[in-house]
Formats: C-alpha cells, structure tokens, sequence
C-alpha cells in the first residue's frame, strides 16, 4: 500500500505541475480503490452498493475542484480518503438517515477514531454567528472555503500567527458551544 500512495502522491505532484497524463493516470489509479470502499460503506449503512459510482464520480470531481488545496509536502493519500469518507457521508445524509462511516472503509493505513455524532449544518451555522467576528471570518474563510492560513491572513490584513490563534479559538470555541447544546 505504501508504494501505491507513493505513486499516487508523484503522480499528483507531476499533476500539478501540469502534466495532463499523469493526472489522468493519477485518477485512472485511484477510481478502483475509491468505488471499492464506497462500495463498503454503502454496504455498512445499510445502502445497496449500486450508488456507489455516483458517490465515486463526486469525489473525483471535489478532487479536481479542491486539488489547489492539497499541500505537495504532504501525502496525497489521506488528502484523497478524507475528500472521500466526507463525499460518502454526505451521500448517505442526502439519504435521510444519519449514519456514521468508519474512515477505516477509506484507507487501512490512517490512524484515528471512530467517527463521532456530528451536528447538522443548522446547528453548526447557529453557533458560528456566536463567535466573535475575527473568529467567525477566519473559521468561514479557512474551513467552509478553504483558502489557506496565508490567504486569510492576507485577506483580513492578519498575520499568520494571528489567523491560527483565531482559527484554534475558534474551532475550541465552536466545539464547545456544540457540545454543550
């Protein structure tokens, strides 16, 4: 598997760079393994496997449309399995059932914990207009637009120290406010 990310993470880089057909065989490569665990998930929750194509094809297209977010220092593998587990939980929600996908159905070699009850997009909104403004400006520029720590900075004449100790309050705070409500 370490030699599959490997390859996944040159292709991608040589991708950005502008090479069209290491981008098509980037895609070519990951598409199996992609409809496979949304195959597992689906089957997991409960779903038939026959959505799992629809949920492939969304993830590649957030791949294509967020790939200017992906740091080329770091893996490609976790960037690509996190765009996936989120594409499939959002197909399941779109479902009307509120289910749990195990990250473990994206990729055997990530670490983390089982994924957590999480809050609607209501409750979440709800809370964010709480937050101070510098929080709440630089928590929608990073996590809901995904600009980066060096653009928010520069959009809100912030330095980059400032935008993180405001995201990191931010997020705490929001957390905080979530969980006890």
């Amino acid at each position: 598997m370490r030699g599959r990310e490997d390859e996944w993470t040159d292709l991608m880089r040589s991708a950005m760079a502008g090479d069209d057909a290491a981008y098509h065989r980037l895609l070519r490569a990951v598409t199996p393994v992609l409809r496979a665990a949304a195959r597992r998930g689906l089957a997991r929750a409960g779903q038939p496997p026959d959505q799992a194509e629809d949920i492939v094809q969304e993830i590649l297209l957030a791949v294509h449309l967020k790939r200017h977010t992906w740091d080329s220092e770091a893996p490609f593998a976790p960037w690509l399995f996190a765009i996936g587990r989120n594409k499939l939980i959002d197909a399941l929600r779109r479902r009307g059932r509120r289910v749990f996908v195990n990250i473990d159905d994206f990729a055997e070699t990530l670490p983390g914990e089982a994924p957590q009850e999480t809050a609607s997009a209501g409750e979440v909104t709800a809370q964010l207009n709480t937050l101070p403004q510098r929080q709440r400006d630089v928590l929608q520029s990073i996590a809901v637009d995904s600009a980066s720590i060096k653009d928010t900075a520069a959009k809100y004449a912030m330095s980059e120290g400032a935008v993180r100790v405001a995201l990191h309050r931010g997020l705490a705070a929001l957390t905080a406010k979530l969980r006890d409500h």
